[in-house]
């Protein structure tokens, strides 16, 4: 069950949480276990089953082709 990221992370927080930038929606991506704000174009990391909300921290994603 470890090995499983879907165990570690609570559903009624992700419900409530939003991006910090743009206090916009966030998707899970559960393949690379991290927050999506599709409109800041940035994906907060999720670790040891903990969001981590800090722009700083987050991954900027591609812009598509």
């Amino acid at each position: 069950m470890a090995d499983n990221p879907t165990s570690l992370i609570d559903p009624k927080m992700l419900e409530l949480l939003v991006c910090p930038l743009t206090q916009g929606t966030l998707k899970w991506d559960r393949e690379k276990n991290e927050l999506v704000s599709e409109k800041a174009r940035l994906a907060y990391p999720i670790r040891d089953g903990i969001p981590i909300m800090l722009v700083s921290e987050a991954r900027k994603l591609e812009m598509p082709a």
